[in-house]
């Protein structure tokens, strides 16, 4: 098990998942970039965080020190992990950061998991003047703070509910059933759905909201399933997403139309549920290994490295991330103010397709709808970016 308040060192190793031969001259001997952050490893934000980011920092300080370290400017210097256990809870993420970017002074930092935690860093990162490039961070305020060194990788409420009424819509959905979660994740995205709803002719039959930490969500399901609904949607985090789909399936609620998110993208929904099971079943996400050929590769060395699968929505955007910061550092060095002027400047190109930036908004990449289909979440709308047909007829549970 993962240890609390330690300090990872990634060391160079011929074997590394993408390992590169190199000149024994360009290894670095100047100090190493260190490089902080904090990771629920304990608490209930753990099993996002587990899936979608420490997994991906973890290899690419692999992939990067087998490198023979990060590019700097042309010098490789090795990478330093500095992290620790924020046990999801925000006080800790709050004076995690302080300490690493005020009495610390690493190099770089980067994001904690969630919209939570990295709310209530976001002005920590502009008072430090630390880039923080987030790849799950889900929230319209964040983008309204306009602030200059934190940037969004995922795409906001309003794309998201967007695209998911846009293929409703276009599928013949009349009736709706919603629940969300009574928090900054929950709230904006109904929010943003109900905004999306005006004028679509879908009428929202029931929406109710629930506290985190729920263990019964089978009275509100009962209720929603009396109303017969064309769909459901759950703006849910992972282990609410599982508690509907289990609840749901006990009491023979199938609606034509199931979505739930977050979590839906994780391998550990098909796990759980059962490849046959999560059939049918749609959720946020945005890529998988067919998206483009450097999808397909990080998929690979994820699986070889961290002997899991990344889940098809938030790792992708770490992914993403990763990439730019490795590209910001190797044309701009470790000065932070360039790095981020870097960042906020240029069209990323990345595995998820093109990511560009205004103010804190990605706009380069479109809200997507995935889909569970014969084992894999494929990316069923817009048809712009699909990497299969949307099956528009959920199939019982089984």
């Amino acid at each position: 098990m993962v240890q609390a308040n330690r300090r990872l060192v990634i060391k160079s190793a011929a074997a590394a998942v993408g390992a590169l031969s190199f000149a024994p001259q360009l290894m670095a001997q100047s100090a190493p970039v260190r490089i902080g952050y904090s990771m629920s490893r304990t608490g209930p934000w753990t099993g996002g965080a587990q899936v979608s980011q420490e997994p991906n920092y973890l290899l690419w300080a692999e992939q990067q020190n087998a490198a023979g370290g990060l590019d700097v400017k042309g010098v490789r210097r090795r990478i330093e992990l500095i992290s620790s256990d924020d046990r999801s809870d925000t006080e800790t993420v709050v004076r995690t950061y302080e300490k690493l970017m005020g009495s610390d002074k690493v190099d770089l930092v980067l994001p904690p998991w969630g919209s939570n935690a990295n709310f209530a860093v976001a002005p920590l990162a502009n008072r430090f003047q630390y880039p923080f490039l987030a790849p799950t961070a889900l929230s319209r305020r964040l983008v309204e703070m306009r602030l200059p060194y934190f940037f969004l990788l995922l795409q906001q409420p309003a794309p998201m509910t967007n695209a998911l009424v846009d293929m409703l819509k276009a599928n013949g959905v009349k009736t709706v059933a919603l629940i969300y979660v009574d928090d900054l994740f929950g709230l904006e995205n109904y929010a943003a759905f109900k905004v999306a709803l005006q004028g679509s002719g879908i009428s929202l039959v029931e929406d109710k909201s629930y506290p985190g930490g729920v263990k019964d969500l089978s009275p509100v399901l009962r209720s929603m399933k009396d109303k017969n609904p064309d769909a459901f949607v759950g703006f849910t985090y992972p282990p609410d997403t599982i508690l509907a789909s289990r609840q749901s399936k006990e009491i023979g609620f199938n609606p034509k139309f199931f979505y739930a998110s977050v979590g839906t993208a994780f391998p550990l929904y098909k796990n759980v549920m059962t490849p046959v099971g999560a059939e049918g079943v749609l959720g946020m996400g945005s890529w998988n290994s067919k998206t483009s050929a450097g999808a397909k590769a990080y998929f690979d060395a994820h699986v070889a490295s961290q002997k899991k699968e990344p889940d098809r929505w938030a790792s992708g955007a770490c992914w993403a991330g990763l990439e730019i910061l490795t590209n910001a550092v190797k044309a701009q060095g470790l000065d932070r103010k360039a790095i981020r002027d870097y960042v906020a400047s240029t069209t990323h190109k990345t595995i998820i397709g093109d990511v560009k930036f205004n103010g804190s908004e990605n706009v380069g990449t479109p809200g997507t709808v995935g889909q569970w289909q014969n084992g894999e979440f494929e990316v069923v709308w817009p048809k712009t970016v699909a990497t299969a047909q949307l099956n528009p007829n959920k199939s019982a549970w089984k």
